[in-house]
């Protein structure tokens, strides 16, 4: 069942949304310097610390004024700024054009929020629909005035196509750019689901999976007799609905997020379930903060 699709959100939310700032644990520094803060030591415009000064070190850090106070030498450390780029991939498949609310629309509208965020930070941002083995890019960019870009691209109409998730996140993983926070926003509903996270987080990014379901999808209510349609394969399943096969669903469903989520804890991501019902402001301001994926 699909539903009609939504606006993204209006001025005032974006302003709000300026509030917030992609988590990044594992930076590199880029060629160019861009604005996020490193946890690193470097040079840069901001004062952090003082250290006291060692044989080798550059004598023109050192603070002159604390010298002629203290008698001492001291070495003036600062912040140093480093290059992110922010990679938001959202699966495109047949399989997420489904629900009320419909889960690409939901995978829309978090993925220019959280490009929203890079482009406010002015990290570089890295946006790219996934499907039928491949992805499907937009230039990188950077800072806020390419905002109405980046919302027109994740706007557009997408073709039906089907996942190739694994083949799709291993186009987009060979010839990525640059290191950030890298955050995937799919259903998963693909065989190969577990090999794309595997190239995902073999990346030096910093994983996200945002595990996007619609609500009669963590909650069905099965009639006595129904028939299943897969939404990419057009195939059908008749079943008898009853209290066993729901709590049958229910299990299988709850070991596979478990499943999913320790692969992505073992390799140093966030996994984070989210229904399509799910308010986009209490997704960011709440479930990705308590979570660690903005801050």
């Amino acid at each position: 069942m699909t539903a009609p699709r939504a606006p993204l959100f209006d001025e005032g939310f974006l302003r709000r949304l300026e509030q917030l700032e992609l988590a990044s644990r594992r930076l590199t520094a880029g060629r160019m310097k861009g604005e996020r803060r490193s946890v690193r030591r470097g040079q840069s415009v901001e004062f952090a610390d003082y250290r006291n000064y060692a044989a080798g070190d550059d004598l023109r850090q050192l603070d002159w004024n604390a010298y002629a106070r203290l008698e001492k030498l001291f070495v003036k450390l600062f912040v140093e700024e480093e290059d992110v780029t922010v990679h938001v991939l959202v699966d495109a498949s047949r399989s997420m054009d489904y629900g009320v609310p419909n889960k690409l629309d939901a995978a829309r509208r978090a993925a220019a929020a959280l490009g929203y965020l890079g482009l406010a930070s002015m990290d570089r941002v890295s946006v790219a629909f996934l499907g039928d083995g491949t992805a499907s890019p937009m230039r990188p960019m950077r800072g806020k005035r390419r905002a109405m870009e980046l919302f027109s691209f994740l706007s557009a109409p997408r073709p039906e196509r089907l996942t190739g998730l694994a083949a799709a996140a291993r186009s987009y993983a060979s010839r990525m750019r640059g290191t950030g926070p890298l955050l995937l926003i799919s259903d998963l509903m693909d065989p190969g689901y577990l090999d794309a996270l595997r190239d995902l987080a073999g990346t030096r990014c910093q994983l996200s999976v945002l595990h996007l379901l619609a609500p009669d999808e963590l909650d069905p209510d099965v009639p006595a007799d129904a028939r299943l349609v897969d939404n990419e394969t057009g195939q059908a399943i008749e079943v008898s609905g009853d209290d066993d096969l729901v709590d049958r669903y229910r299990a299988r469903l709850a070991e596979w997020q478990a499943e999913i989520a320790a692969f992505v804890s073992r390799r140093g991501g966030a996994y984070v379930v989210v229904p399509s019902d799910l308010d986009l402001a209490d997704l960011l301001f709440d479930v990705l903060r308590r979570r660690r994926v903005v801050e």
